[in-house]
């Protein structure tokens, strides 16, 4: 349970790169970054507009000195400072990722980054073989994986009760943009534009969170090969995709599907992860992100509630409110950035054991997800092919 007490020695000083007014994601990085007083907004380079940026800083109750016009006056200032950052969160277009998260990493810093870390593989193992080099912590914003309930499902999987793993489905599929909303909506509009979003859309926009779930679930399945077929619906989209289906065949023979979509009209959210075994199935709906439905062949469906004493510890060890009142997405984004925090100190304190039990979205799943990416869209490129997963 989380009391709110400090579990590590003080705060850590944080900027944000982006996430000013306007922004989709910066308000939820914010709450979950102060929610257990593990950062402390200290500076900003808030909008690629400085005066507003400034002005946004200066109403989140920052000093207008530390409030700067871009990232790299930001990490200048801030490197010539008794009390300069520590860390930054990056919440920026995703072209912006590569060059803001490389250059606070040569300062220094340890990074937040939006998803995807960047366009390519080779970009995202430069990062890897920088973080390591730099001795710094790298968080990705899979966000959803701090529900506590997904701990339990990797506890189920773990101790065998599915038996051996066959099937993987996984779907992100909303209907928001089922219609060209981008052409009166900024914050969609550079989503849909190569320049800014890069290879992809909904692949890399939201196919990668149910993705990178089914990777806590089952961290010893690894994709051998996939296929990956992707449409432009709105054909003012093209050539970046607003569905996608991805095929995959992983190492041990169970076989996985992804279902990537922005135009399943009439969705709220429809993000699941269904996991089917041998014995038994267990599936996770974002919109009830508080249940976990587990299903034995021949027995009654379980449906396990967050907070009870039946669940594992580990799925208890991030519960906020006591059973029977939901926690939501706030909550969930909070657990990670907690998690940040701590695997922070622990690296800043060579403190290898304590890093090696802190279990967080870093840089490896910032690399795979940009990997499983680019063999999506090779895949689909080629006509829509099995290709090797490299």
């Amino acid at each position: 349970m989380i009391y709110g007490t400090r579990q590590t020695k003080r705060p850590l000083r944080w900027a944000m790169v982006g996430g000013g007014r306007g922004s989709q994601i910066g308000y939820i990085h914010r709450s979950a970054a102060l929610r257990d007083r593990y950062f402390d907004l200290v500076a900003g380079a808030f909008d690629i507009n400085p005066e507003r940026g400034r002005a946004f800083g200066v109403e989140l109750g920052l000093d207008a000195s530390r409030c700067y016009d871009d990232w790299r006056i930001l990490f200048a200032e801030e490197a010539k400072r008794p009390d300069g950052i520590e860390v930054v969160s990056i919440a920026t277009p995703n072209n912006t990722h590569y060059e803001i998260t490389k250059a606070a990493l040569e300062s220094g810093l340890h990074v937040v980054c939006e998803k995807p870390l960047c366009f390519t593989v080779a970009e995202a193992e430069e990062l890897q073989r920088l973080a390591a080099e730099r001795g710094r912590i790298v968080g990705v914003t899979y966000g959803y994986s701090g529900h506590q309930v997904i701990e339990h499902a990797r506890e189920l999987v773990a101790a065998g009760e599915l038996g051996d793993i066959r099937l993987v489905n996984l779907q992100f599929a909303h209907g928001f943009h089922n219609e060209a909303v981008e052409l009166q909506n900024p914050a969609t509009r550079w989503r849909v534009d190569p320049k800014f979003a890069g290879p992809s859309y909904v692949l890399g926009d939201i196919g990668t969170h149910p993705l990178y779930i089914s990777e806590v679930i089952l961290p010893d399945l690894h994709i051998k090969r996939l296929l990956c077929a992707r449409q432009s619906f709105v054909k003012t989209r093209a050539p970046l995709e607003d569905n996608a289906v991805t095929l995959m065949e992983y190492d041990n023979g169970a076989f996985g599907t992804v279902w990537s979509s922005a135009i399943n009209a009439g969705s709220m959210h429809g993000q699941k992860v269904r996991v089917v075994g041998s014995k038994a199935s267990i599936e996770w709906w974002d919109e009830q992100p508080n249940q976990l439905r587990f299903e034995v062949q021949g027995e009654p469906v379980r449906i396990l509630e967050r907070g009870m004493g039946y669940l594992h510890a580990k799925a208890l060890a991030d519960d906020r409110i006591g059973a029977g009142h939901p926690e939501g997405l706030f909550e969930a984004w909070a657990n990670l950035y907690d998690r940040f925090a701590t695997a922070m100190e622990a690296r800043n304190d060579n403190d290898a054991e304590r890093l090696a039990g802190i279990r967080y979205p870093g840089i490896d799943a910032g690399v795979e997800g940009v990997r499983w990416v680019e063999n999506c869209v090779r895949s689909a490129d080629l006509g829509g092919v099995w290709v090797d997963y490299q």
